[in-house]
């Protein structure tokens, strides 16, 4: 099989480039391997940048990167394109692989890169994120763009590809801009690929916790509320306090103490953290009396404050602290997705203060009670060390002796992980929890975050065990990452066919007539007493009618009354989960109802 490109220095590059070079590496091969597909789904985004051009002449492009999700390009047309059209963009794709044009790579000077598309502000744009004297430019047909690669060596091996969406863009991402176009793609190296993620996406489709949301009437958008800003309904408030119950008894069992710090802060104190230096662009300010106030994106500051409110001894150490912290961050409208990217967000945050030995024990408590709510929820997981960012603060040593620590920890228990370079927080290094749902997708969940700098920038201490004064270890943890995301994964992972423990409602009661509604409500107050949450559907419909409203909510139990079940104290259930129909004494179902909620222990 011939090599599409070369891994050299950890560098995937062009066989052209390559060649030009003199350099020598792995071979990639056109196949599914990550480094494979970087080269295809690049490559495949010029081969539809190049059909738009031949169908809209006007066109202009500003940037068609490769992502997670495949690849895409933002462009700007006078002409109206629509869903309906990205099949006429793919067939004008196919016909251009059908040539087997070459990929061909030129570098001109940045001056004339300006003179060349000096009618383009798009491609002026790109230029000025560009700090190099020498651009390169890739070439194919006729069409042509500026682009570092790599690329494949013809469009004549881009076979297997599927455009999936189409969507606005800010230029750069700042809604200060002009909208652009995005259409986003995927590609495979074969065709079966393809149609397997095709087929996911249409799964995915039918879960959208959007869809699923409103149908089971979880939680709102409002537009005059303002985007991403998500309104809890009366059956998402309900899912959200089970989660919460069951978090917060696991909580208090591992030994946390529940603590709450303010919605705001002084910017003084954003600025010791080192918050408004390298991520202010993310958080909202206010003044208050002529006074900056920064609304949290964090629960941390307001977590150190609580540490620092009396005298610790060695003898003290561990500390924990958890809160469900309410916090705002800054986010592009565009980049709004359901719950899956809000402004206002609900953290299941802990902080725990140690010393350095206790650092390896806290980490592997920490990840087994990951691992514990993972295999509760039927996730499997994976976990990423990832390493000092462009933008932090402290030394390169501290960070060093911070990323060891983390390594360290899981080496010594055996726990694999990947590395993710340069993806830490500002202030220290972390572990990324992520989680992969029913139908294969990966997700970035929880985080375990170790940090020598904060204790450090707010000059923490606890007394040692020679009475001297010693800096303690943060380590920040969020499980769930924040409730809003993971009940919008948990929504889609489950079709929303959420299992009885944490479901918003358990039991539906459906009585046959209004003589039997007392017995409903009498019922429905026996399941509250056991922890229960039931909703009685007596409205003025049919039978059939309620019991299909009921069923649209995706409840677990339903149970029919009439007169029967009023006489002898029991009930006709349909078990949603099992498929099962089946009577029961009331003693009975209680119990049964009862052993099903408190069957999960995290």
């Amino acid at each position: 099989m011939n090599a599409i490109a070369i891994k050299h220095n950890d560098e995937i590059i062009d066989l052209q480039t390559a060649e030009e070079l003199g350099f020598e590496g792995e071979q990639i091969h056109l196949d599914n391997s990550e480094d494979s597909l970087e080269v295809l789904r690049h490559s495949t985004a010029h081969l539809m940048a190049q059909a738009i051009k031949s169908l809209y002449p006007d066109a202009k492009f500003f940037v068609g990167p490769t992502v997670k999700e495949g690849f895409y390009y933002d462009f700007k047309t006078d002409s109206e394109i629509g869903e309906g059209d990205l099949k006429k963009i793919e067939k004008q794709m196919l016909s251009f692989a059908k040539k087997k044009y070459k990929i061909e790579k030129y570098f001109i000077s940045m001056s004339e890169a300006k003179e060349k598309f000096k009618d383009d502000h798009l491609k002026l744009a790109v230029m000025q994120r560009i700090p190099d004297d020498i651009v390169s430019i890739y070439k194919q047909g006729e069409f042509e763009d500026l682009c570092r690669g790599p690329h494949l060596p013809s469009i004549g091996l881009i076979r297997y590809f599927k455009l999936t969406k189409i969507s606005g863009a800010y230029l750069g991402g700042d809604s200060k801009n002009e909208m652009l176009t995005r259409i986003y793609g995927i590609a495979f190296a074969d065709k079966e690929s393809l149609k397997a993620h095709i087929d996911m996406l249409a799964e995915a489709a039918k879960r959208d916790h959007r869809k699923i949301g409103s149908e089971m009437k979880l939680f709102t958008f409002r537009e005059e509320v303002g985007a991403g800003f998500p309104i809890w309904l009366p059956a998402g408030g309900r899912l959200r306090a089970r989660l919460e119950s069951l978090l917060f008894k696991a909580h208090r069992k591992r030994g946390y103490e529940p603590v709450r710090g303010p919605e705001m802060l002084r910017s003084d104190l954003w600025k010791t953290s080192g918050h408004y230096q390298n991520y202010g662009e993310n958080m909202y300010f206010t003044n208050i009396d002529d006074v900056e106030f920064g609304v949290k994106p964090m629960n941390c500051v307001g977590h150190i404050k609580v540490y620092e409110d009396e005298l610790h001894s060695y003898r003290d150490l561990p500390i924990k602290y958890f809160e469900y912290g309410v916090v705002h961050r800054h986010e592009f409208t565009g980049a709004l997705h359901g719950l899956f990217r809000v402004r206002e967000f609900t953290q299941d945050d802990a902080h725990i203060f140690c010393t350095t030995e206790q650092i390896e024990e806290q980490i592997i408590e920490v990840v087994d009670f990951v691992d514990k709510i993972m295999s509760t929820f039927e996730f499997d997981y994976k976990m990423m060390i990832s390493t000092k960012p462009e933008k932090a603060v402290g030394s390169d040593e501290v960070w060093e002796v911070s990323t060891q620590a983390l390594k360290n920890a899981m080496d010594k228990n055996s726990l694999a992980y990947e590395i993710d370079e340069g993806g830490g927080a500002f202030y220290g290094p972390k572990i990324d929890i992520k989680i992969t749902d029913a139908i294969g997708r990966e997700w970035q969940c929880g985080t375990i975050q170790l940090d020598f700098n904060l204790p450090k920038r707010f000059e923490l201490e606890y007394n040692g065990e020679n009475n001297d004064k010693t800096q303690p270890v943060m380590i920040h943890r969020a499980i769930l990452g924040s409730f809003e995301r993971f009940i919008g994964i948990l929504t889609e992972h489950y079709a929303g066919e959420f299992p009885m423990f944490i479901a918003p409602t358990q039991v539906a009661i459906v009585p046959i007539a209004d003589a039997h509604n007392a017995y409903a409500k009498e019922l429905s107050d026996k399941l509250i007493d056991i922890n229960a949450d039931s909703e009685i559907y007596n409205k003025n419909d049919s039978l059939n009618k309620r019991i299909r409203i009921a069923e649209k909510t995706r409840v677990p139990m339903l149970v029919i009354i009439g007169d029967e079940e009023v006489e002898g104290k029991s009930v006709a259930i349909r078990d949603r989960r099992t498929r099962e129909q089946y009577n029961l004494s009331e003693d009975e179902f209680l119990k049964l109802i009862q052993t099903k909620i408190n069957e999960v222990n995290f």
